[in-house]
């Protein structure tokens, strides 16, 4: 019998189960977009945050981390410029440091980041404001979850809020979509690595694991 595969997010798979752990929410501002020349975007929530409250950032110049987030640009009608190659935080922001000289920058960011790419900006004299745009937070969840799955976990805070939720059981199989997500596991849990930053490489990875 194989394995249930859990994906601790809200997106639809085949042959996935959700396990919904955390929730966004989304934090408007009155911020005057329009002073800024470029925005950037490391997520896909961010997009939908500032989209909630500010159509306006649809005219600026926007930088996204990675394929998906500038899909997602794309389909809102946003002015994608530039994508990144790294799909990595820090790494991003190397990449971003020559395209942003000159420019009034906005970072549109959640409540808590674990990369460091607004100081390294600055540290390459950009000029940077950040715009705290969502927050996560845990939700109670009380599924029972069966003996050898395998959990997909896509973001920090899908690690934190399932641990928040679960005891590990030592007959389950990790699954990480990058090494920041992987850190948030205690060192005891072995794990597997996507080699894209992309759920649907995880989840190819998870399929590999449930036979």
């Amino acid at each position: 019998m194989a394995k249930k595969i859990y994906l601790l997010n809200n997106l639809k798979y085949d042959g996935v189960e959700n396990l919904e752990v955390f929730g966004i929410e989304y934090i408007s501002s009155e911020i005057d977009i329009n002073k800024y020349d470029a925005l950037i975007f490391t997520s896909k929530n961010a997009i939908y945050a500032i989209d909630s409250f500010n159509k306006d950032w649809r005219d600026i110049d926007s930088y996204a981390i990675a394929p998906k987030t500038a899909n997602v640009i794309q389909k809102y009608n946003g002015n994608l410029v530039f994508t990144g190659v790294s799909s990595h935080g820090d790494s991003f922001a190397s990449e971003l440091c020559p395209l942003l000289k000159d420019k009034k920058v906005l970072y549109v960011r959640a409540s808590k980041t674990v990369s460091d790419l607004t100081q390294i900006l600055k540290s390459d004299n950009i000029d940077i404001d950040e715009l705290i745009a969502y927050k996560t937070s845990c939700k109670k969840v009380d599924k029972k979850l069966e003996n050898n799955s395998i959990f997909v976990f896509t973001s920090p805070s899908s690690v934190q809020c399932f641990l928040k939720n679960y005891d590990w059981n030592e007959s389950y199989l990790a699954v990480c979509i990058g090494e920041t997500t992987a850190k948030y596991l205690p060192s005891e849990i072995n794990y597997k690595i996507s080699s894209k930053t992309s759920i649907e490489e995880c989840i190819k990875v998870a399929q590999e694991l449930q036979i």
